[in-house]
């Protein structure tokens, strides 16, 4: 008698295992089949050569690109100025400075900036202890020069 109630328990314990294994299995390919995946097959399909054709017709164009026509000539050389405060790359062209980047040196801000075109540009650096301005113009050689005010 012994022995039947524990074959009996033992028989409870596996069904309820499989029971709960398949209404997990059963609920996970329903997810799979509401999120677009399968257990079986492939999810999608290759396109057709028409398709790739009609999908690249309705995607949005891309501006195009500028011909030489449309840029300015060639680059004017850039240079780096490097401070206590900070790094600055600046370029003159047709006499007027741009500064094209500015980085504040570790423990400095930058505080102002004034990067051009014009005939003169500038970027303040201020940490808790001072302030570095670079101001930078265009040498006679047309090359960026600058100077540095406390």
């Amino acid at each position: 008698m012994a022995v039947s109630r524990v074959s009996r328990r033992l028989l409870l314990v596996v069904a309820g295992w499989l029971a709960t294994a398949l209404v997990a299995t059963v609920a996970g390919v329903a997810v799979l089949n509401v999120l677009g995946g399968s257990l079986t097959g492939a999810g999608g399909h290759a396109l057709t050569p028409e398709e790739v054709r009609a999908e690249l017709a309705a995607a949005s164009p891309r501006p195009p690109l500028p011909s030489s026509a449309d840029s300015p000539g060639p680059a004017a050389p850039a240079k780096a100025f490097s401070t206590g405060g900070g790094t600055v790359v600046a370029v003159c062209r047709d006499g007027l400075v741009r500064l094209r980047s500015w980085s504040p040196a570790q423990g400095y801000s930058v505080d102002d900036v004034e990067p051009g075109p014009a005939r003169q540009a500038e970027v303040e650096f201020e940490s808790g202890r001072s302030e570095l301005k670079v101001e930078v113009r265009c040498g006679a050689d047309g090359l960026p020069v600058h100077t540095v005010e406390s």
